[in-house]
């Protein structure tokens, strides 16, 4: 079995965000970076359908050099290569993302064979777009199915669950296919110390994709409005204790 597995690299979450002066990009200097959320269970997944049924895990992202960093902490936990499409951190938009990796499974694959599964985020934690895998699996003529919750891979289907209101709705996908899955699928592990000594001797494979025009355009950034928030000082000691009890009334919690 072979799987190919995307991760986006994003500003850690919970950090404060602050653009650049002319609004177009968000100024990096004072961020950390992390797999998306959802990709880190995507990387989880590949790893878990390695172990069970052996085979290669491949892991690939679109980004600037320090990306790098993503893909080792991926090859920490179990994953086998990697593969960075090198840019120079500029945004791409999901249409040029989606034919650079188009692009890149294409040559991967003439060179190592067909990847049963293609796994991904349901969508990133930062852009939110949600195109990417379903832009890819036009561009590779692949079925797809998005949001999943768990994923079986055998005698040459995937079958997937996705969770609904009422319920679950179950897929079966002839291979090879495309998957995106949603936080919850799975627990990811975290890199262990061993895990990631032997990821910093792997090499990261480069290829510098090219940038195809069309897609939307980025005219500028804008953060959202920050909530307000007051604090009041009801008193202390016991002295507090008529005014609490006066708040939580005008809350109608008494």
């Amino acid at each position: 079995m072979r799987i190919l597995v995307l991760v986006k690299r994003i500003p850690a979450t919970g950090g404060r965000i602050v653009l650049t002066e002319d609004a177009r990009s968000i100024d990096t200097r004072f961020l950390g970076f992390v797999v998306s959320p959802h990709e880190e269970c995507a990387v989880e997944e590949a790893v878990r359908l390695i172990e069970a049924n052996g085979g290669e895990s491949v892991v690939l992202t679109l980004g600037p050099p320090e990306a790098a960093d993503q893909l080792r902490d991926a090859m920490a936990i179990g994953v086998d290569r990697a593969v960075l499409l090198e840019t120079d951190g500029s945004d791409w938009d999901p249409y040029a993302t989606s034919a650079a990796i188009a692009d890149a499974v294409r040559d991967l694959e003439a060179a190592g064979g067909s990847f049963d599964v293609i796994l991904g985020g349901n969508e990133s934690a930062d852009s939110g777009g949600y195109q990417v895998g379903v832009r890819l699996a036009v561009a590779l003529d692949r079925p797809i199915v998005t949001g999943i919750k768990a994923l079986e891979v055998g005698d040459g289907v995937a079958t997937a669950r996705r969770q609904v209101p009422d319920g679950a709705d179950v897929f079966e996908l002839p291979l090879p296919a495309i998957v995106t899955v949603r936080e919850g699928i799975n627990l990811p592990r975290y890199p262990s110390v061993p895990g990631r000594l032997r990821a910093k001797k792997k090499e990261v494979e480069r290829i510098v994709p090219e940038r195809r025009p069309g897609g939307p355009t980025l005219e500028r950034l804008q953060l959202p409005v920050e909530k307000e928030q007051h604090v009041e000082i009801l008193g202390t000691g016991p002295e507090a204790a008529p005014r609490v009890v006066a708040l939580l009334r005008e809350l109608g919690v008494l």
